[in-house]
């Protein structure tokens, strides 16, 4: 098993305690906020491989503010992508990715996929053919298919697989408030089919990639297929491009921003503009106060999100602060 903890991004330490300035002068509404008494904005200077901007901005309470508006590539330049389905079934986990399953996070090596039938209690499940060879998606068509919820039964038992080249052209904007407004209300995320209103999207990582809401990993499975994430927690797909579903560690060359005082890393950015950190400090405890959201706070940092266990397909629970309308 790959050592996959939590995961985390880089910068200098004082790019977390930047000040507002001129950049968050907002007109606000006072309803239902809650007055801590450390703010912390988000900073420009702690993203990397993106184009940030300041733009004028509604909030959800209704406040009128400047935001910080973060155009990507949808892919990292931090790290690498990849790779997600081995080739055969003899090979090891340095061939494949990772499946996200009821809190445990698996290798998804030769022996994981020639397991799937023992592992689900379903003999449905063959995705190999008889020289040990996986069934894998080739091409952005099949990748297109393969990814549509009502996937046809021609792609049952193979592993999808989209890689970068399907989204070189493909670009993404998302934008949060520069100064977090903590509010008395939380906002749980909308994840209904066609909705309008609220984002479903967890946040936005140091380099610009998405913190997706949770994998459909039921419907994945029904369909007889596996979208394996790579070590990093994200995987592809031609609208989205590349974005993470699980906060993993230990790759090689990730942005992160350490904090001086032991505390675990900043990892990103929540819709409403709160930090999201790892989910353990540098000696591997967990916060024990987290409320409902998986949230706390701290003079320094002021109101932050933990980041949920990897293996539970989530990054936070729900939104403390006021986001862009």
């Amino acid at each position: 098993m790959k050592n996959l903890i939590l995961f985390t991004l880089f910068s200098s330490a004082c790019a977390l305690f930047s000040c507002s300035g001129d950049d968050s002068e907002a007109t606000t509404s006072q309803d239902n906020e809650v007055d801590y008494s450390v703010v912390i904005d988000a900073s420009s200077d702690n993203f990397t491989g993106v184009t940030v901007n300041i733009v004028p901005c509604t909030l959800s309470n209704g406040t009128e503010t400047n935001c910080y508006e973060i155009v990507t590539t949808s892919a990292p330049t931090d790290h690498e992508m990849g790779p997600w389905c081995p080739s055969n079934i003899s090979d090891d986990d340095s061939a494949g990715g990772i499946w996200l399953d009821s809190g445990t996070v698996y290798d998804v090596d030769g022996e994981f996929v020639s397991n799937l039938a023992t592992f689900y209690n379903d003999n449905t499940w063959l995705m190999y053919d008889d020289n040990g060879d996986i069934y894998i998606t080739e091409t952005e068509e099949d990748c297109i298919n393969a990814a549509n919820p009502n996937v046809g039964e021609e792609y049952e038992n193979f592993c999808v697989e989209c890689i970068p080249s399907y989204i070189t052209d493909l670009t993404q904007t998302w934008t949060i408030p520069i100064t977090p407004i903590a509010l008395t209300t939380t906002y749980s995320f909308n994840t209904a089919p066609g909705a309008t209103t609220g984002p479903s999207t967890r946040g936005v990582a140091l380099n610009g990639i998405e913190f997706s809401a949770p994998a459909p990993v039921s419907n994945i499975l029904a369909a007889y297929t596996l979208a394996p994430f790579d070590d990093a927690g994200g995987h592809i797909n031609v609208n989205q491009g590349y974005h993470y579903h699980a906060a993993t560690q230990d790759i090689a060359d990730r942005h992160v921003i350490t904090q001086t005082d032991g505390h675990a890393e900043l990892i990103g950015y929540a819709m409403d503009g709160h930090g999201i950190y790892a989910r353990v400090d540098e000696i591997g405890n967990e916060p024990t106060d987290l409320d409902e959201c998986k949230g706390h706070y701290d003079d320094i940092r002021g109101y932050h999100y933990h980041v949920d266990n990897a293996g539970n397909n989530n990054f936070i629970d729900c939104l403390k602060g006021a986001y862009v309308l």
